[in-house]
């Protein structure tokens, strides 16, 4: 048995892990191009539209709308759904706050469904039982890159009569049964943050096959101008407010430089992180990241998780373990949002209680442990390992080999 680097033996991971530029002469000539045009704004430039036109074909949708951050794609959506004041929004709690803030800018309830231990997805079941009279939409996180069990979550909401709005920022071309993730409910909303799969520094898109939606959509994110229409006074009649959330041409000019690179950059992450699981799987009382069958997983991260007792080590003394070992890593991913103060104290808006006590909702909502139990175990028990595609063949093996290593040592002590 080799003896673990925590406690003085040779560390498995001896060399760096694999790095590369994400932008060069792509995004140069794109940007000089906008430069050249002497218009940064998108409505008289041509690279945001360009930019939403070949996002919207590679996704084979008919729409796309354009964006200042994936938050901002998803309030879109909630805009253009109809969202308001005492309706209630689903969600998973093991998410970014980007999320959630549209519901609340809208004036709506966040309400959290619980999930699986293993996909980190919403599960359906629990989605179903926090329905009620006042859910207007449901927001399905595709976690990590990782498809949600999307056909029971269509046959729920259709027969309740929800919007579906699938969070797509870390699952650019992730697969359910074949389908691209971001196609299957009302809107699929992507983040072009600068730690996402694609890069636009910041930006969002937003995409749908209803043209009234694309419609509302293109008019919420545009401070509610409707550009589409033919007079000035079209144009200009605003009927309830919207943000102002347009994409620049900057931004739209290298986005369409990142995304002729989005296929490799997936096809390297789903390579990559398959090749993890194949490389750890049999652990006992370690679970590696599971996709489900006829699923594609794109890995914006890796999540596997450990049974403590099955194990023979706590998640925090693997963590250091594999730490000394070499490979990056972290525990859990981020706790659930709604611990967070502004849901616990319901503060979400200074000075208030807005909209926990709004008028139009009318009833009471608590936020507390135990909520979601399945999601609150899942922080606890789970380590992060980073998936990229600039890391090498020889970085997924080692980082397998270092999983080995540690596991073993524990279950031998057993």
């Amino acid at each position: 048995m080799e003896k673990l680097a925590l406690y003085g033996g040779e560390p498995v991971k001896k060399t760096p892990f694999g790095t590369g530029k994400r932008f060069g002469e792509t995004e140069l000539q794109q940007l000089t191009e906008v430069i050249e045009q002497d218009r940064l704004f998108y409505w008289g430039g041509t690279k945001v539209n360009e930019l939403t036109r070949r996002f919207a074909d590679m996704y084979g949708m008919k729409y796309c709308v354009a964006s200042s951050s994936g938050t901002a794609a998803i309030h879109t959506a909630l805009g253009a759904c109809g969202v308001t004041e005492g309706d209630e929004v689903i969600t998973t709690p093991i998410t970014d706050m980007g999320t959630v803030i549209g519901i609340l800018l809208q004036n709506a309830i966040p309400v959290f469904a619980d999930m699986d231990p293993h996909t980190y997805n919403i599960i359906p079941k629990s989605f179903e039982e926090r329905i009620t009279d006042k859910t207007k939409a449901v927001i399905i996180v595709h976690l990590a890159g990782n498809p949600a069990d999307m056909d029971p979550i269509m046959e729920i909401a259709k027969k309740h009569g929800i919007y579906v709005i699938e969070d797509c920022a870390q699952s650019y071309l992730c697969r359910y049964k074949g389908r691209l993730a971001g196609t299957i409910g009302h809107f699929g909303c992507f983040s072009m943050n600068d730690s996402k799969h694609i890069s636009t520094g910041d930006g969002g898109l937003s995409i749908t096959n209803d043209e009234e939606l694309y419609e509302l959509a293109f008019r919420f994110s545009d401070k509610n101008y409707n550009r589409l229409g033919k007079t000035t006074s079209e144009q200009r009649a605003i009927p309830f407010v919207a943000p102002n959330y347009r994409m620049s041409e900057l931004q739209g000019a290298v986005g369409l430089a990142q995304i002729d690179k989005l296929e490799w950059i997936c096809s390297t992450r789903t390579k990559y992180g398959d090749s993890l699981t194949k490389g750890i799987f049999g652990l006992k009382g370690i679970y590696p990241h599971k996709v489900m069958e006829g699923d594609t997983c794109t890995y914006w991260f890796y999540l596997l998780r450990i049974n403590e007792e099955e194990a023979g080590v706590s998640v925090e003394l693997f963590n250091e373990a594999l730490t000394a070992e070499g490979i990056v890593n972290g525990i859990g991913y981020v706790d659930c949002i709604y611990k967070n103060a502004l849901f616990v104290d319901k503060s979400a808006y200074r000075g208030t209680n807005a909209p926990f006590d709004s008028k139009y909702y009318g009833r009471e909502i608590e936020y507390k442990e135990g909520l979601c139990p399945v999601a609150e175990s899942i922080h606890k028990t789970s380590i992060l390992l980073r998936i990229h595609e600039y890391h090498t063949p020889q970085d997924v093996e080692e980082t397998a080999a270092a999983i080995r290593k540690v596991a073993n040592h524990f279950q031998s002590l057993k």
